[in-house]
């Protein structure tokens, strides 16, 4: 199973890190589109599957959170040809999905790291740059004048906590999270 080598960094001004991009000159590879994922529970708290429409790519994966790091998150991801199938092979195998989820990305490149921008349903942007290693990640994210201190780890989960008081779980376990209203039991908990 890879590591998967990435950073977010949370709140991030979407034009301000698009001009950033340009001005080290990194490449943009896919422009904003709308994503749809399917997410599976796993057999241990920290593994989850997902069957993602990236737009221009159909992904399933399975995730195994080893540890809150850089390098602590691992996966398998396939390439498939078919959303809806793939999201009846993993219906049969791990049941109904936890979570449908609608996400915007625009994806860039630079020297072989990937610096996507992810808008979520009710939350700020963030920005997730993902490398062959830490010391890439860490190199881009000083390009962009961000500190790796200032660095998440793990699920999305962490982003809404920055604005509402809930657990991960509370989000990982939300059966939708689409660009629609905000649910009521969600906008009692934003904090102030």
């Amino acid at each position: 199973m890879k590591a998967e080598i990435e950073a977010k960094f949370l709140n991030i001004d979407k034009e301000n890190i698009r001009k950033l991009l340009k001005n080290i000159g990194a490449e943009l590879v896919a422009p904003e589109r709308l994503m749809n994922r399917a997410v599976f529970d796993g057999k241990r708290k920290s593994n989850y599957y997902r069957v993602r429409n990236e737009g221009d790519k159909i992904t399933m994966s399975f995730k195994r959170e080893d540890e809150r790091s850089i390098d602590g998150m691992k996966e398998i991801c396939l390439t498939v040809d078919n959303y809806n199938n793939a999201v009846e092979f993993l219906t049969s195998l791990a049941g109904a999905p936890k979570a449908l989820q609608e996400t915007y990305r625009e994806s860039w490149i630079k020297d072989g790291v990937e610096i996507d921008i992810d808008t979520w349903p009710w939350i700020p942007p963030f920005i997730e740059i993902e490398g062959k290693s830490a010391e890439a990640v860490e190199k881009l994210a000083s390009e962009l004048g961000l500190k790796m201190p200032d660095a998440e780890y793990g699920s999305v989960g962490i982003a809404y906590q920055q604005v509402f008081d809930v657990s991960e779980d509370d989000i990982n376990y939300m059966p939708e999270i689409k660009f629609t209203d905000i649910p009521e039991w969600l906008e009692k908990r934003r904090k102030q």
